[in-house]
């Protein structure tokens, strides 16, 4: 069995690891994959094919740039559905499986649309999957246009959480429609490392770097101001953080204060850290949870971005992690919130299934067979 899988990234690389984390277990599970990607080349994952690559220019997503930084246009469209579509016919996969879309991606049904239509024709049919996380940025006015779509192409949709956290219905009202399609998963991470005993650091990290930069320095201001001002304080910024940035953070650090780019083995680094510091995207809150790590979510919000600020709340409201609310931070505040996290218990290890990867392979191998 062989399975293509689609994957477009905009600004951090969050849906790219997410699906490479997928593409690994449908690997352990047997099935050959082609993992394609449309974003820009991440350092540590490795992928099967790599279109021209695009990105946002900036928090809105509206605009779409090209490698050299120029808004994309119908000639580059052409190019790169067509680069697709080759992609896809010379797999000759038995499974289609396309990240986020139609419950997102909009911008890229320029190539999705023909590439589905190309999958509907073929005889024998191949499987068609949507995978989805759990929570989406909410658009209302846009709910029909994704459930007919959804319901035009897609034979499973694979939802990337637990249920008794978030329901899908918690930020897609149409969810109903979608009843008999929908599968949840349990929420996709990679195998835990090893943990080793007396972790002591406070990680601070930032994602890919490409947002967070106030995170980051409320943070080296704020450790002075906190219980855990002793521990060594390590902040990753990202390898999306321009030079500058970086730059002047690690002026700013003082002695016990780490600055980094990045680590390869951050869920390494987080299983073994007193506290976590970070935003509340998708993977790092798996991966907190999977660390069992106490934690202080300070969730992006720019550019009315709502899901991460909605799964740090169904967080706190479960005594999981401290929240501040982007729009809210201070020093003071992130200071207060590391007090209070600092004294929480570690998050139980049952909270929430964390088994999606296996989980989604083995429904995908059982469909197709």
């Amino acid at each position: 069995m062989k399975v293509f899988c689609y994957v477009q990234h905009l600004l951090g690389i969050g849906h790219l690891k997410r699906v490479a984390t997928l593409a690994q277990a449908l690997r352990a599970a047997g099935a050959k994959v082609v993992l394609v990607s449309g974003g820009v080349p991440a350092s540590g994952i490795v992928v099967d094919v790599q279109l021209p690559p695009a990105r946002a220019a900036d928090l809105t997503f509206k605009t779409l740039l090209d490698d050299f930084g120029r808004p994309i246009d119908d000639h580059w469209k052409r190019r790169r559905a067509g680069a697709l579509l080759d992609a896809w016919r010379a797999s000759r996969a038995d499974v289609l499986l396309i990240e986020l879309f139609p419950f997102g991606r909009r911008q890229l049904r320029f190539e999705l649309l023909p590439l589905l239509e190309d999958a509907r024709r073929l005889a024998p049919r191949p499987l068609i999957v949507c995978s989805v996380r759990d929570l989406l940025q909410p658009r209302p006015e846009r709910e029909a246009e994704a459930s007919e779509l959804a319901l035009r192409y897609f034979d499973r949709i694979l939802v990337h959480g637990d249920p008794c956290l978030a329901r899908f219905d918690r930020t897609f009202g149409a969810a109903r429609s979608l009843a008999e399609r929908l599968h949840y998963t349990g929420y996709v991470v990679a195998a835990a490392p090893l943990q080793a005993s007396g972790g002591a650091e406070v990680l601070v990290s930032a994602g890919g770097g490409a947002v967070g930069k106030r995170l980051l320095e409320a943070a080296l201001a704020a450790r002075e101001q906190t219980m855990l001002g002793g521990a060594t304080w390590r902040l990753l910024a990202g390898s999306n953080a321009s030079e500058a940035d970086f730059a002047a953070l690690r002026r700013q650090a003082k002695p016990g204060v780490i600055v980094e780019r990045s680590r390869d083995h951050f869920p390494t680094l987080l299983a073994n850290a007193a506290l976590s510091i970070s935003q509340a995207g998708y993977n790092t809150v798996a991966e907190l949870l999977q660390a069992r790590v106490r934690a202080v979510l300070v969730p992006f919000a720019a550019g009315g971005e709502a899901e991460q600020t909605l799964r740090a709340q169904l967080l706190a409201e479960r005594g999981a992690a401290a929240m501040v609310a982007e729009s809210e931070l201070t020093v003071e505040k992130l200071a207060q919130a590391v007090n209070r996290a600092a004294r929480l218990p570690r998050p139980a290890a049952d909270l929430v299934d964390l088994d999606g990867a296996r989980r989604s392979a083995e429904l995908i191998v059982q469909w197709a067979s």
